[in-house]
């Protein structure tokens, strides 16, 4: 998933290469036909993030300026291919995916994404940002706001975190970071944060998401940690076997579809005594509020794998994460055979 500092990064390019710009629109897949005709040749106005979502105008500002609303989804794309010294724009062939081509001021752009919708303020864009939470990266976010859901909310952090309609804009990678640094764990209840946990996970939203916007990357690890742990470090417990700090094993569960990382020596899970019912209401003896109360998934050790989101340093990958070609390598530098199944080159190298 596009998370929300990459969204962030290609509103603040396409103001500058595109927005002020008039532009012949189509639809290279016939899946934007309608949105196309009603943009083409009116200006680029702005363009607005809001998690990971984009918001771009195309008008003079008045009442029927158009709205088109981009979510990229797990592999969208907002190319832009500027002309050369020569004029000449060197631009590749639309693909299958290619809903909104854009031609104009010597630039030519390529939009391809999960969602695109084309509307107007009062149809589209107004009720869709009414469905936002609160984003990190921009600075209108109402993080009173934001404390009020959380701090009233049955749901675990970790799912809250992934609610875009709370925390709009970090991803399964950043959650996972975010909580291993606050030091909390992913089924605490949002109700049962203190003020003090909650502007951590929010400060700690708030750095990471800034460093993924400067670098263009996600990298949480701060430069101490890096120091002192690394060399190359680049993510304390997402997609790790071992944390940093204790050396402990880091444990995956599913949150909701979606798998959560923690090191349950260094994020521990608190219990959280219930005020005592109204004798009125009920007679039952108190229990105590737990995230574990429902039935959850059982934190299992994790089994790492090679991330297509983000890139792990070659000296950090395991060698069931390595290709063919790369354990080939590694076992004729230690001078063992290299013939056999990727699991039989696994084993062959776990054993030297």
């Amino acid at each position: 998933m596009v998370e929300g500092h990459s969204v962030h990064r290609v509103a603040a390019r396409h103001r500058q290469k595109l927005v002020g710009k008039k532009f012949a629109c189509t639809s290279p897949n016939g899946r934007f036909t309608e949105g196309a005709a009603a943009i083409s040749n009116k200006p680029f106005r702005a363009i607005e993030a809001v998690g990971k979502n984009l918001f771009a105008w195309f008008g003079s500002g008045g009442a029927d300026d158009v709205c088109v609303h981009v979510h990229f989804g797990m592999a969208g794309n907002w190319a832009v291919f500027e002309s050369d010294a020569n004029g000449n724009v060197h631009e590749p062939a639309t693909t299958a995916t290619t809903r909104l081509r854009m031609e104009g001021g010597g630039v030519v752009s390529h939009l391809s994404a999960m969602t695109v919708k084309h509307g107007s303020r009062a149809g589209l864009y107004e009720p869709k940002r009414a469905t936002l939470g609160e984003d990190p990266l921009r600075e209108d976010a109402d993080v009173e706001r934001l404390w009020r859901k959380v701090s009233k909310s049955k749901k675990s952090i970790g799912a809250l975190i992934m609610d875009q309609s709370c925390f709009c804009g970090p991803g399964n990678i950043y959650r996972a970071e975010i909580l291993f640094k606050a030091r909390i764990h992913p089924d605490q209840l949002g109700k049962d944060l203190s003020r003090a946990e909650f502007d951590k996970v929010w400060r700690h939203s708030v750095e990471l998401l800034q460093r993924g916007f400067r670098e263009g990357s996600i990298l949480t690890v701060d430069p101490a940690d890096d120091a002192r742990y690394g060399p190359d470090l680049r993510r304390y417990v997402y997609n790790k076997s071992r944390c940093p700090i204790c050396r402990g094993p880091v444990m995956s569960w599913d949150i909701q579809t979606r798998t959560a990382y923690a090191c349950l020596a260094c994020q521990p899970l608190r219990t959280v005594q219930e005020a005592p019912p109204s004798p009125k209401k009920s007679k039952k003896r108190p229990a105590a509020s737990t995230p574990t109360k429902a039935k959850k998934a059982k934190p299992t050790p994790v089994k790492r794998f090679r991330s297509h989101c983000v890139e792990d340093a070659a000296s950090d990958m395991s060698p069931e994460m390595l290709t063919v070609k790369e354990l080939k390598a590694k076992l004729k530098a230690h001078g063992a055979p290299t013939d056999g199944l990727k699991s039989v080159l696994v084993a062959r190298l776990t054993a030297l």
